[in-house]
């Protein structure tokens, strides 16, 4: 005999439960399709607008201050070269570092505000260190043409990642400007909530 189970299902001979609704049982049990995903995880839509450009930019810079100062054969004074090495070579490798945390799901794990703000300050150290040595280069070298070349793409990669850092600001600035401007209330509602001071 078939019998009702308690939970509503209809109750064989043998005991078990069959489902009342198959349909109910197939959409539950059956596999979910996946969500096709990039290949490698890259994506530009992280870099729209003047971003892309400027950071592609600065890698490019940073790679032809390295060369120019690799060809470099002899010096007089090889501080200021060795010192415009280490920083042009650091220099590279930090955009590209920079450059494929915006184009991975690295942006998306450390999230939008922790790369943000880490690009901004990233950025000031490179481009204030960048123009230091190739201050140091230029003061130093013995003015063959291809310091002289190092000397000028360095100051440009330099100029490049501090303007990303001027842009940036402004920019959050204006964001935050507008975001102010849409929410008024919130503004006024927080002075309004804050508790009045006790006189005295």
């Amino acid at each position: 005999m078939v019998g009702l189970a308690a939970g509503g299902g209809a109750a064989t001979e043998n005991g078990t439960v069959a489902p009342e609704n198959d349909a109910v049982y197939n959409e539950t049990t059956e596999p979910q399709a996946k969500v096709p995903r990039r290949p490698f995880g890259c994506t530009l839509r992280h870099l729209r607008g003047w971003r892309l450009p400027t950071k592609a930019l600065q890698a490019i810079l940073s790679l032809l201050a390295v060369i120019c100062q690799e060809i470099v054969d002899d010096c007089i004074k090889c501080g200021g070269l060795y010192f415009f090495e280490f920083t042009s070579c650091s220099a590279f490798l930090l955009s590209l570092l920079i450059l494929c945390v915006y184009c991975t799901d690295v942006y998306g794990t450390l999230g939008e505000d922790k790369v943000q703000k880490v690009n901004f300050w990233g950025m000031i150290v490179i481009g204030v260190c960048f123009l230091i040595a190739s201050i140091v280069l230029a003061a130093t070298s013995s003015g063959s043409a291809v310091e002289k070349a190092a000397c000028a793409f360095g100051f440009l990669a330099s100029g490049a990642f501090l303007a990303e850092t001027i842009t940036e600001y402004f920019h959050s600035r204006k964001q935050n400007v507008d975001r102010r401007s849409e929410n008024p209330g919130n503004t006024q509602n927080a002075t309004e909530n804050q508790p009045l001071h006790k006189q005295s």
